[in-house]
């Protein structure tokens, strides 16, 4: 792209996709990070907080409504705005009814609250994701997806955890929750004030068509099988290293206040890393930077094992946090990138889903049994074994030019 990248920044399309990614991440941060801190502070024991993941299983298997969106079209805003405003309305009132709970005297009634929370968010997502597809174009993905993982960033953390956890030490938490359902607004004015997607597809006639077609088209790849496994493995050291990220803050001994003022500071690296991590996928392309911003991503982990040692140290903590969201949001920025080379533009919504939800396995099913494993490790070894969990997504990039991806790029398969 030869714009100026600021130029291209500040621009209808680019504000929406921002504010579409802070639409998505703060409703995952009231299901995991907030409500772990929530958990946490209640005494509930390690072990179930760590099962407490298993709410995220809606986001591993919304491929199988998918179709639906991509066959379907509702009757305002078109076929990607109207599905998103759909999901954000309910998507509130699930919020709200979370926050009435109580996971101590009622944790089924917690959890099954957060799994409808969880439930209206992938579906969410499934909506933002096919319409960030289809309304950049092939040369914007790169800036796009760095633009929406910062605003993901920014709605969690910083907004669903920080700014939630910092209120906990003087609201209730239903009221904090009604807050949180609020700030869901920010992602409805995104969508009315979108641009519709300038994408020649027609949907499909059938719903049977719409479940079928795109993954007979997808698993026709030569490496089919080895993308969606690559999906699955190239975050996993983020997502294992941060599994109980506020249940470990917690237990080092920071306050409520420490560790949201903390995690709300996190601006600063996040607006750094996305123009860092837009601007190198421009200028190196996205299998380059999936190289580099996955190593650094795995080094990241070796700040947590330095809090661990040195237990309630607040530099310490602020250095971690920064260092963890710059690599790990310049990570998930080419990662997202690759998503969107990933998918064919006549099934975004169906292909995408079925990328991400292969990508939340690791974060529902292996973050699981994280609180066990953490207890008989000690938080030093865990952020060691979950730094060189890095290895086996970044091993397989040695494969990336022989996939056959649904928007293949010059930038995408540019040579090492």
């Amino acid at each position: 792209m030869k714009k100026n990248i600021f130029a291209a920044m500040f621009n209808r399309k680019m504000g929406t996709v921002l504010l579409h990614g802070f639409s998505s991440g703060l409703p995952l941060g009231l299901t995991t990070s907030l409500l772990q801190g929530w958990m946490a502070k209640e005494k509930v024991d390690l072990t179930t907080i760590g099962l407490f993941a298993l709410v995220g299983i809606p986001y591993t298997i919304k491929f199988l409504w998918a179709p639906l969106m991509d066959r379907y079209i509702p009757p305002l805003l078109g076929r990607r705005r109207g599905w998103i405003l759909v999901a954000q309305i309910v998507l509130m009132i699930s919020i709200c009814m979370l926050g009435f709970t109580n996971p101590v005297s009622s944790p089924y009634t917690t959890a099954l609250f957060a799994l409808l929370v969880a439930f209206f968010s992938a579906t969410q997502d499934i909506a933002i994701d096919a319409y960030r597809t289809d309304v950049l174009q092939t040369e914007e993905t790169g800036l796009g997806a760095s633009l929406y993982v910062m605003g993901y960033r920014i709605g969690f953390p910083i907004f669903s955890s920080a700014i939630g956890f910092i209120l906990s030490d003087y609201l209730p938490w239903s009221t904090i929750y009604m807050i949180m359902a609020g700030g869901m607004l920010i992602g409805v004015v995104a969508t009315l004030i979108g641009p519709e997607p300038n994408v020649p597809v027609t949907p499909p006639s059938k719903l049977k068509d719409a479940i079928i077609l795109p993954f007979v088209e997808f698993f026709k790849r030569t490496g089919a099988g080895e993308i969606l496994l690559f999906v699955i493995l190239y975050r996993l050291t983020d997502v294992i290293g941060t599994a109980l990220l506020t249940a470990f803050l917690v237990k080092t001994g920071f306050s409520g206040v420490t560790i949201g003022i903390a995690k709300g500071n996190l601006w600063i690296p996040l607006i750094v890393g996305g123009l860092i991590g837009g601007a190198t996928m421009l200028k190196i392309g996205v299998y380059r930077s999936l190289w580099v911003f996955g190593i650094l991503a795995a080094l990241s982990n070796l700040f947590y094992m330095a809090l661990a040692s040195a237990g309630p140290n607040v530099p310490l903590l602020a250095a971690s946090l920064s260092f963890d969201y710059l690599c790990n949001g310049m990570a998930t920025s080419a990662f997202s990138a690759f998503l969107m080379t990933a998918v064919n533009k006549k099934y975004t919504a169906t292909q995408f889903a079925l990328l991400t939800s292969f990508m939340a396995q690791a974060r529902v099913y292996l973050a699981a049994p994280a609180g066990w494993f953490a207890d008989r490790m000690g938080w030093q070894t865990y952020f060691l074994f979950s730094m060189f969990l890095a290895l086996p997504g970044l091993l397989m990039l040695f494969r990336f030019k022989r996939w056959t991806l649904g928007v293949p790029t010059k930038e995408a398969v540019q040579e090492v």
